[in-house]
């Protein structure tokens, strides 16, 4: 983890290279936000009442835009918290605007990363298409 992270410091918010296969490119075919009841990912994913707030901070830091902006979350109820932080630059993706987005969740001594993408209309909020485990290679 602390790998990633001193990736992320010293590559501001443009990654490539190695980090490509890792992350994706805009034509990849993502997940769904939500997987099957059952499926291996759906039991990996931090309990969708934490994700919610995760899901709020994404919005939040996507629309403030800057060009290294991080946007902390945390659950008061289940005390489930991390850090929301874009990775990239936007890309078109058809007449949509898209970012990717990595965010950390830490709850007791449970820790996990998640990576996904969002995107907005030209005049639109963002909404996120995808949020799934990231998976080290």
């Amino acid at each position: 983890m602390s790998a990633l992270l001193v990736a992320l410091a010293a590559g501001g918010c443009s990654l490539s290279g190695p980090f490509e296969s890792v992350f994706g490119s805009s034509s990849d075919v993502t997940g769904s936000i939500t997987p099957p009841p059952g499926s291996k990912e759906a039991d990996e994913l931090p309990p969708a009442a934490d994700l919610a707030f995760a899901r709020v901070a994404v919005k939040e830091v996507l629309t403030r835009g800057g060009k290294d902006a991080s946007q902390p979350w945390e659950n008061p109820a289940t005390g489930a918290r991390g850090t929301v932080t874009p990775i990239a630059q936007a890309y078109v993706n058809g007449d949509q605007t898209c970012r990717d987005f990595l965010a950390s969740y830490v709850n007791g001594a449970k820790e996990a990363w998640l990576q996904g993408e969002a995107c907005r209309p030209r005049k639109g909020a963002w909404e996120i298409r995808s949020m799934k485990p990231w998976k080290r290679s």
